[in-house]
C-alpha cells in the first residue's frame, strides 16, 4: 500500500498577493504552467434540468487546506464529481499525490476540455459520464464543489453506501444547507468543518473571495462489513 502522503503543494501564501483579481491571475498562472491554459472559465452547464450546476473552479489556497490533512496512497483513487475543466486534477498532480485521480464531467464540451490537457499524465483521467450511472467501488476519495440538487445529491450518498467497498473520505465545498444530508447515516462520520470566505494575505491583511461564507464538510464513510 506504500507510506501515506499528504499534500505537499506549494502554498499560494509566498505570492505577492493584496486582491481577488491577484489571486486568480495567479491560480490561473498555476493552471498555466501546468496545464497549458486556464482552467478558471469552465462555462455554462446545458444539464440544469438535470439537477447539474454550473462547474466552479475551486481556488488552490482552499484546496490547500481542504486536502492538508488527508492521506492519499498508492492504491488511492480520487474521484472529482462535476470537474469542469480539472483544476482538482491539477492540483492532484502539483500535490504530488500517490495513487489516480478521475474527473468525470456530465457536459461533453467540458469534458473534451479536460481531456485536451490532462491525456498527457498517467495518473488522472476524465470521463464524460452521470456521477450516478457509473460504478464507484475503486474510489477512496470523492470531491464535491456543489456539483448537482439536493435530491441529486442524495441519490450519489445513497450510491456511494451501496457501492462503496472499503473507507472512503468525501470532501464536500460549498455544502451550504446541505450538510443534513449526511447526518444521522449509517456509516458517516463528520471529520471536519467550517467555512471559507476570505485569503489571508503574507502580510496578514485579508481580503473577501466570496461574498457569503462558504461552508464545507469533510465526511468519513466506513461500509459494512
Amino acid at each position: 500500500m506504500g507510506a501515506a502522503v499528504h499534500n505537499r503543494a506549494v502554498s499560494s501564501k509566498h505570492l505577492d498577493i493584496s486582491n481577488k483579481d491577484q489571486l486568480f491571475a495567479a491560480d490561473e498562472q498555476r493552471d498555466i504552467a501546468l496545464c497549458g491554459r486556464s482552467l478558471a472559465e469552465p462555462g455554462t452547464t446545458r444539464f440544469a434540468k438535470q439537477g447539474a450546476h454550473d462547474p466552479t473552479p475551486t481556488p488552490y489556497f482552499i484546496l490547500e487546506d481542504l486536502f492538508s490533512n488527508l492521506e492519499f496512497f498508492d492504491n488511492s483513487h480520487l474521484l472529482d464529481v462535476g470537474c469542469g475543466t480539472g483544476r482538482v486534477l491539477s492540483f492532484f498532480i502539483q500535490s504530488n499525490l500517490p495513487g489516480k485521480a478521475t474527473g468525470v464531467e456530465l457536459d461533453p464540451d467540458i469534458a473534451a476540455c479536460a481531456r485536451t490537457w490532462t491525456r498527457r499524465f498517467e495518473n488522472v483521467d476524465v470521463l464524460c459520464d452521470n456521477a450516478l450511472e457509473m460504478p464507484l467501488d475503486a474510489f477512496t476519495h470523492v470531491y464535491l464543489f456543489n456539483p448537482f440538487d439536493t435530491n441529486v445529491l442524495m441519490q450519489f450518498i445513497m450510491k456511494v453506501e451501496a457501492e462503496a467497498r472499503r473507507p472512503l473520505t468525501l470532501v464536500h465545498m460549498s455544502d451550504n444547507g446541505e450538510t443534513y444530508s449526511y447526518i444521522g447515516r449509517s456509516g458517516w462520520s463528520l471529520l471536519r468543518q467550517g467555512e471559507f470566505q476570505s485569503y489571508q494575505t503574507a502580510t496578514g491583511r485579508s481580503f473577501h473571495v466570496y461574498d457569503c461564507p462558504q461552508h464545507f464538510s469533510i465526511w468519513q464513510f466506513e461500509p459494512e462489513a
